[in-house]
């Protein structure tokens, strides 16, 4: 029996501690005893995890009222405030295009944000790594803080991800691109990976239209559909990291592959150029269907093009089909398309909504997110944030004197 005690001491001691730097995150300046009030911890622990946590650099103990000059009866408070500028962390999407990287202070703030192509196919390792090194300093330049500030980076990959960070896929692209030891290894940072829809849904619940959602689906539908899903609150990864992968949407009548709107949209449009003549779609796209994208057809429905329009109904169909077979499965309350298209496909909710009954008797509530292309990156951010509170007693921020290396 004592020989558990230490450890599960320090584990319990951790837990609590990563809970008082939740409740402190942008709460400003707090009293030992609202602190016992945010966590429900006694007051000798409060003062003790606060107490080491001035000493790590996470928090810093204010004057108390007696001494400001502010008179008060009894014992003066001890007050304390979170350091948000403590430490940093970096989010990172790696897109099948492009690469975007958020830097956050530790109120989850973003300090920068930049975009780079990134060609995915025909591209060594070591050029790759080169791409993520040229864009991380350049967020970091623009955010104004240092890189020995950063205490962990949480990376989105297009890929299921076990439960101990290594993806899951044979495709020659992660193969050769073990992105958490090379960034590791060139900057000393801790890196963590995850799979992107899964880090939308994370960033969707902590400050999109999903907040407060405890039974939530978000998914990523551009060229490709991605789900990320959340049960009572908690992201789901099942036995071995595969939860909320769509493969079998390619057996599912109707739908027949895990192609997203952007793609389907795309799809739908160059068929329907086919018995209209006089489409405004064929004006968008100057003659050639192979040049139509997604946004023309966006554009030529709103301008209410009937192909256009035909178009778009045959998307709603198929994407009540993908929603219904989800909310069959895992009962969310909501389900959130996020993503690249996101903006575009607020029109198409109505449309989903309407079919959604013929193919779930559990419909969610439908919504389209509100966080734009970053939201990956976004959910990376609250990913890291989630590392670090969790070892906090671990870890040395910047601010801290004489820091550990």
């Amino acid at each position: 029996m004592l020989s558990g005690t230490a450890p599960s001491t320090q584990l319990v001691r951790r837990v609590n501690a990563g809970a008082m730097l939740k409740a402190m995150r942008g709460a400003g300046v707090v009293t030992g005893t609202e602190l016992m009030n945010l966590t429900g911890l006694s007051r000798a622990t409060v003062i003790s995890i606060c107490d080491e946590l001035v000493r790590l650099g996470w928090l810093q103990e204010l004057e108390n009222q007696r001494g400001a000059g502010d008179y008060i009866k009894g014992r003066p408070a001890r007050r304390f405030v979170f350091d948000d500028g403590a430490a940093s962390v970096l989010g990172i999407d790696i897109g099948a295009n492009k690469i975007t990287t958020i830097v956050a202070n530790m109120a989850g703030t973003p300090l920068s944000q930049v975009t780079m192509p990134f060609r995915t196919y025909n591209v060594s390792a070591a050029e790759r790594a080169d791409v993520l090194d040229k864009i991380a300093a350049e967020a970091l330049e623009q955010a104004g803080v240092p890189a020995d500030s950063v205490l962990a980076v949480s990376v989105g990959v297009a890929a299921p991800v076990s439960r101990e960070g290594e993806v899951l896929t044979v495709q020659e692209f992660w193969k050769s691109f073990d992105v958490r030891r090379i960034v590791s290894e060139r900057h000393g940072w801790h890196v963590l990976l995850e799979n992107d829809a899964n880090l939308a849904a994370l960033a969707e619940r902590w400050q999109g239209t999903a907040q407060g959602v405890d039974h939530l689906v978000v998914m990523l539908a551009g060229d490709r559909l991605g789900s990320g899903i959340l049960e009572s609150g908690r992201l789901l990864h099942g036995h071995v990291g595969g939860f909320g992968e769509l493969g079998f949407l390619n057996n599912v009548e109707g739908v027949g592959s895990t192609y997203g709107i952007a793609y389907d949209a795309v799809a739908a449009g160059r068929e329907a150029l086919q018995g209209h003549a006089e489409s405004k779609l064929r004006v968008l796209c100057g003659g050639d269907p192979k040049a139509l994208t997604a946004e023309m057809v966006f554009q030529a429905a709103a301008e209410g093009d009937t192909a256009a329009l035909g178009a778009l109904e045959s998307v709603e169909l198929r994407m009540a089909k993908v929603i219904g077979s989800i909310s069959t499965l895992v009962n969310p309350e909501l389900v959130v398309v996020a993503g690249g298209v996101a903006a575009s496909a607020e029109v198409l909710l109505p449309g989903i909504s309407k079919h959604l009954p013929d193919f779930t008797f559990t419909p969610p509530r439908l919504a389209s997110s509100v966080l734009g292309e970053g939201i990956v990156s976004l959910g990376a951010i609250r990913h890291a944030l989630d590392y670090v509170e969790e070892h906090a007693l671990d870890l040395y921020p910047s601010s801290r004197p004489n820091r550990a290396s």
